[in-house]
């Protein structure tokens, strides 16, 4: 038996395959849900150590199901990478940058995944704000506001931590980049050769 679980909530079963064969060998298993209704019900069951889920899906979208995961106090410290093959459809709903989770835009390869799973663990244990007692009828969506909270209540060490995982995905982009340049030197060089 696996000691983690990784959860994929995608439409897609090409997705989810990419997912698992993405991943590193490990001791882990990798729970598929095809849909948001089946994706929360596995992680409300299941408690997974990662969830991956796709922002658009049927039944119950990938909206839903994030605000329904970051309504409960245990299920928003769980790292979620939010996957969608367009970036405004997630921005439309939660705002840049985004602090306690990471976001991957499809198509992606198999270092960005992993990038993304490392920055959504390095994100999932920042500081937070309670949610605040049942019956107010809100439900907190994670924005930018941790500088601002960790300001007045004097907690730098949050907003250290906040900028390493800034430094750390832009150092990520850095290296993405460097690869691009290479292979387009690369293709010049075999294209246009002295």
């Amino acid at each position: 038996m696996a000691g983690r679980k990784i959860l994929v909530i995608d439409d897609s079963k090409v997705i989810r395959v990419r997912v698992r064969e993405m991943l590193p060998p490990g001791n882990f298993e990798v729970l598929e849900a095809k849909d948001g209704k089946e994706g929360i019900e596995f992680v409300q069951k299941e408690h997974p150590s990662l969830i991956m889920l796709d922002f658009l899906l049927p039944k119950l979208s990938g909206w839903d199901v994030f605000k329904q995961i970051q309504a409960d106090e245990t299920l928003r410290r769980i790292p979620l990478v939010l996957m969608s093959g367009r970036k405004e459809e997630v921005t439309e709903k939660i705002p840049e940058p985004f602090q306690y989770f990471e976001f991957i835009e499809k198509p992606f390869e198999k270092k960005q995944l992993l990038d993304a799973i490392k920055l959504a663990f390095q994100k999932a244990n920042l500081p937070r704000e309670p949610l605040p007692k049942s019956g107010s009828g809100t439900v907190p969506v994670p924005v930018a506001s941790v500088s601002v909270a960790t300001r007045a209540s004097g907690g730098d060490g949050a907003d250290m931590a906040a900028m390493k995982v800034q430094m750390a995905k832009m150092q990520a982009e850095i290296e993405a980049l460097k690869k691009q340049v290479l292979q387009i030197k690369t293709f010049i060089q075999k294209k246009f050769p002295k």
